[in-house]
């Protein structure tokens, strides 16, 4: 080998050092990003013309399997995330609260109420000249009504949120995918020149990231380095350029409002009207709220609302009108067989039984609350049928709507109970799933982070070694340099 040929070798061996040391300190200085995803950067070294080792290409590690098993974990943990959110709002109108100087408890669940509202009713019942014992019912009474009144608030304001937390969601998928289009035409570009486009990688993964916790999506790579993506049901979200993804909020929520659909053009992938719906992605959590749970919760507080009306309506005389309970200040009606959409949130203590408003508490004891006279005689102040009838109408099995994910079978107290129970299961189950999917995401993406990310130790050995090979490069043309100058020497 002659000595040109050594310096040749020399010069581009030092060169490769230097290259591959950039990129060591490049993968170092990326491990310091925390706010998205970063692949250890690898050099393709291949043999050049002269024998000695060139970088023909830049690389970023990757693992194609690991990586979508990390966006779906992604999409499903948001997707929990949400659901436990959602449900943990619900769930606070059955959480019965204890104080800690003595331990009372502060009841705001309508089974707990309606439970307190029948002890009253007993105690009434055992001694019905009692004004106090009377008072007591309506009090319980009172505090029953308002209890369904503020858990239909409560669940009305939980799907208005869910609502709102889609239409940001909604916007959000919308910007992602309109950065996801200038990063995919860098990474289209630079494949076909042959520029460095590991960094509009990362930003892609990073974007493909943040896109599936919002909607559960699917990809596919291109030949040209493009990339596809659909989501999890299928529906396409960008080709070459994004898909049009709207919703149309509602400004106000009642028992009666339904929520809007999340449309991908024009294509619905939420809502009961979507023949392709998202599978994951908070979207998803979100809409189960809106749509599912908070409606199912909502048509077993109106059942309740009614089961109380048609336990405490007044038979006689021109009956039967609402007694005791009723579903307004202005209608006396009984409510039909069917979910009165609402009725929890506008159910009343009749003002037939309440002084401070005109009326006596002797009406729950004698009838004629609304009007309608029960009794045949003029009461004695012992006469308690009537309180009796209500306490047995509790306790007896009644015919409730179907759609309620109940019993249609069942005495009220039971249905009440059965009912705190289901958003309690509901609350421990959602609250579990979030629990359970962000374990697994934590695993998914340290296992990915293993397999891809960036190992300081293993940089840092990797510098030591290509710091000796440049070293050993440049006393190499050192010497070179000293054998060209004692050979000038010898022939001058």
């Amino acid at each position: 080998m002659g000595l040109t040929n050594a310096m040749d070798i020399a010069s581009s061996s030092l060169a490769t050092n230097a290259g591959l040391q950039a990129i060591v300190s490049r993968n170092v200085s990326n491990a310091q990003n925390t706010t998205g995803y970063v692949s250890a950067k690898v050099a393709n070294v291949i043999t050049g013309a002269n024998g000695a080792g060139i970088i023909e290409s830049i690389a970023n590690l990757t693992n194609t399997s690991l990586f979508n098993t990390m966006l779906a974990g992604t999409a499903s943990n948001a997707a929990a995330q949400a659901l436990s959110d959602g449900v943990t709002l619900l769930q606070k109108t059955v959480a019965d609260s204890t104080t800690t100087t003595d331990s009372t408890t502060a009841a705001q669940s309508p089974s707990t109420l309606l439970q307190a509202m029948s002890s009253a009713l007993q105690t009434y019942s055992s001694s019905p000249s009692n004004t106090s014992a009377a008072a007591a019912v309506v009090t319980a009474a009172t505090n029953l009504a308002n209890g369904l009144n503020d858990a239909t608030t409560t669940t009305q304001n939980a799907r208005e949120t869910a609502d709102q937390d889609m239409v940001t969601s909604v916007a959000t998928i919308t910007n992602l995918l309109k950065q996801f289009q200038g990063v995919n035409t860098t990474i289209v570009q630079g494949t076909a020149s042959g520029s460095d486009i590991t960094d509009a990688l990362d930003q892609r993964s990073t974007l493909l990231q943040s896109l599936s916790k919002e909607i559960g999506i699917s990809t596919l790579t291109n030949s040209n380095g493009s990339m596809s993506i659909y989501t999890d049901s299928g529906v396409t979200l960008f080709e070459t350029s994004p898909r049009t993804v709207t919703m149309t909020p509602q400004t106000s929520y009642t028992a009666s409002v339904a929520g809007n659909a999340v449309y991908v053009d024009g294509v619905p992938v939420t809502g009961s009207s979507a023949v392709m719906p998202i599978q994951s992605g908070a979207l998803k959590g979100y809409a189960d709220v809106r749509d599912s749970v908070a409606v199912t919760y909502q048509n077993q507080l109106d059942s309740i609302a009614g089961g109380l009306i048609n336990a405490f309506a007044e038979t006689g005389g021109l009956g039967p009108v609402a007694g005791l309970f009723r579903a307004s200040a202005n209608t006396a009606t009984i409510p039909t067989a069917t979910v009165d959409a609402g009725l929890a949130g506008s159910i009343q203590v009749s003002a037939g039984a309440d002084p401070s408003r005109g009326g006596s508490y002797t009406n729950i004891r004698d009838g004629s609350i609304n009007g309608v006279s029960q009794n045949s005689t003029p009461p004695a102040a012992s006469f308690n049928t009537l309180l009796r009838g209500y306490i047995s109408n509790l306790s007896s099995a009644t015919t409730y709507p179907s759609g309620t994910a109940l019993s249609t079978s069942s005495s009220l107290t039971s249905y009440a109970s059965d009912s705190a129970s289901w958003l309690n299961s509901k609350y421990q189950g959602a609250s579990n799933d979030a629990t359970y999917h962000t374990t697994l995401l934590s695993q998914t993406s340290q296992a990915l982070s293993n397999a891809t990310g960036v190992n300081i130790d293993q940089q840092m050995s990797k510098m030591l070694e290509f710091e000796n090979a440049y070293q050993a490069s440049a006393k190499l043309i050192s010497t070179i340099n000293a054998m060209f100058g004692s050979l000038l020497q010898a022939v001058a």
